[in-house]
């Protein structure tokens, strides 16, 4: 049998954002412009099957995405994935999927898939107000670090990102990339790529993004989007470090401006990195959007 595999471009933007909307998925990988973005880094493929989406990621392991779209037709497209595996010769593998997706898996399968969820790629979702407000002895911290970002900047301004500013983020990402030798660490290489390619095709992709000046010039920036109709993600944020405060008031302030309507914010997993993860959980997110791989379940003597 035949799928018909191809690379994504800014054309296939419409069908991909219709079939991720109705999966209604907060996984922050399930929105159109990540997904294009990412796939200039790494090799993946999609299709459109009766209906559902699917991307075949085949750098390293190779793997499917639980298929998005008509939810009718889950079992008939699962059933020509696996089938097309056998003709290939490929081990049948999804990536990303949540536990709702394993639940409706085992309706399908009773007892035919395993699943191992991976700490390193589960999302961090926290309530927008919360982030917004930083209400209560375990915000104060990050209280403390906006009131002195504001004492010591009082003329700090924030604006909504559009073309008339754009250019000016994508020349401090260039100037963050030196600083942080980024060319030196190939993880680190390829997220500026994407932060790049984020601002170049800002309109676009539909993005929704804010900056922070101090002394006139632009000292941080956060791009996100809507994953799903209650939340907004947010998968770019740079700051200076030097500047004292620039990223808890970049994340205030870009909550405030442009995730107002959006009860949740995701802001992406961690990858494994332990100070990430701390400065992430430092947040107190309400929950974790879980993910792991699915995999047959062995037979004995296999």
């Amino acid at each position: 049998m035949e799928i018909q595999f191809k690379k994504l471009e800014l054309e296939d933007k419409e069908i991909v954002d219709r079939l991720f909307k109705m999966q209604g998925s907060r996984s922050c990988e399930c929105t159109f412009a990540n997904t294009y973005l990412w796939s200039r880094q790494y090799k993946v493929e999609f299709a459109v099957i009766e209906e559902m989406l699917v991307f075949h990621y085949i750098t390293g392991k190779k793997r499917f995405t639980f298929p998005s779209g008509n939810r009718e037709n889950l079992k008939k497209v699962l059933d020509l994935l696996m089938e097309w595996c056998r003709e290939q010769g490929e081990e049948f593998h999804l990536a990303m999927v949540t536990p709702q997706n394993f639940a409706r898996l085992e309706e399908l399968y009773p007892g035919k898939f395993t699943i191992e969820y991976i700490r390193d790629v589960a999302d961090y979702v926290y309530e927008t107000e919360k982030l917004i407000r930083l209400a209560g002895k375990k915000y104060h911290g990050k209280k403390n670090h906006i009131n002195k970002f504001q004492k010591t900047y009082p003329d700090w301004s924030y604006e909504s990102i559009n073309r008339d500013n754009v250019e000016e983020c994508f020349q401090m990402a260039l100037d963050w990339r030196k600083e942080n030798e980024c060319d030196a660490d190939p993880g680190k290489n390829a997220e500026m790529c994407v932060t790049l390619n984020a601002l170049r095709l800002f309109e676009e992709l539909g993005f929704k993004g804010g900056l922070l000046r101090a002394g006139g010039k632009v000292i941080a920036f956060s791009i996100g989007e809507p994953v799903c109709d209650d939340t907004m993600v947010v998968h770019i944020e740079k700051a200076y470090a030097q500047v004292q405060g620039a990223y808890p008031m970049i994340n205030q302030q870009f909550l405030l401006h442009e995730a107002q309507g959006y009860p949740y914010v995701n802001r992406e997993d961690d990858a494994g990195q332990e100070g990430l993860r701390q400065a992430k959980l430092s947040y107190h997110p309400a929950f974790m959007v879980e993910k792991g791989m699915v995999s047959f379940v062995k037979e004995d003597g296999q």
